[in-house]
């Protein structure tokens, strides 16, 4: 039962808000009594900061798992983007700025936990890259690791954007395009070209 509650919240959450969803809608989402809710949870905040946790397990298994499958290093990275296209495709809103916002304890928590995350992932396919000469060897890993990751994360701020269904998507697109030419070699960008046209929408 826990681990139902964990799923539904943290889909509830990502797409309506952290705000302004309340116990008792995930509870009528899982057709039980908020009081079984409050069986494994203390409060909301207890919630949301194990949902996201959960979710952040989830991810990870998922990356590896595309990782192990063999895609070269530009195909891995829009593999990874599509499995999560779901997540954010009718959010109207960020909901890294909410949890931002209204849990800062969890947000800071969850971008630490993402960023050790991500280094790892990019690091390691940036290094596929350009063993596949896919990307330019001359390109410092770590700093570039570090541009990507801020370049994602800016997609979530508020003051530079506005949302409405499938905009995180669209610019999350638009961040793996940008990355990914600014340190791919000729080779590399003709195969950047044709994830493009096949992620169109």
């Amino acid at each position: 039962m826990k681990e139902k509650i964990l799923q539904k919240s943290g889909e509830i959450f990502l797409k309506f808000g952290f705000k302004s969803v309340t116990m008792d809608d995930i509870a009528n989402e899982l057709g039980i009594s908020k009081k079984t809710i409050y069986k494994y949870f203390g409060n909301k905040e207890e919630l949301v900061d194990e949902s996201l946790s959960h979710l952040h397990e989830l991810i990870l298994k998922s990356v590896s798992c595309i990782c192990d499958k063999g895609y070269n290093a530009i195909e891995e990275n829009f593999k990874i983007k599509n499995t999560f296209k779901d997540l954010f495709r009718n959010t109207d809103d960020s909901p890294m700025y909410q949890l931002q916002k209204y849990y800062p304890k969890t947000y800071n928590k969850l971008i630490t936990d993402e960023f050790h995350m991500f280094k790892d992932c990019i690091f390691k396919n940036i290094e596929k890259g350009i063993n596949e000469g896919l990307y330019r060897v001359n390109i410092n890993i770590e700093l570039i690791t570090k541009f990507y990751f801020s370049l994602v994360m800016s997609v979530h701020d508020t003051n530079l954007h506005k949302y409405n269904k499938n905009t995180i998507n669209t610019l999350e697109l638009k961040a793996l395009e940008y990355h990914t030419r600014a340190i791919s070699t000729e080779k590399g960008i003709k195969i950047l070209e044709q994830q493009l046209e096949q992620n169109a929408d």
